[in-house]
């Protein structure tokens, strides 16, 4: 008998939105949070100190992993 059972991701990415410059990111234990790219994986080793940003078993992307909606800065 296997003792291996999937680890539940600690880390949500919501799907991809062009309508703004963030993407929704769950993380357990503090919910929902809206990131631009350059706070995500501050943010994710704030929470996680240890966890591989790029650990697909951990960190689940809904679609478009790593991709960010465009954002020009003056942009609402």
């Amino acid at each position: 008998m296997s003792t291996d059972t999937p680890l539940k991701p600690l880390v949500e990415i919501a799907g991809f939105r062009t309508d703004s410059r963030y993407r929704l990111v769950h993380f357990e234990g503090a919910g929902w949070e809206p990131l631009a790219p350059e706070e995500f994986e501050p943010r994710l080793h704030q929470l996680f100190p240890d966890l591989d940003p790029h650990d697909p078993a951990r960190v689940h992307w809904e679609d478009r992993p790593w991709e960010w909606p465009a954002w020009h800065p003056g942009e609402a």
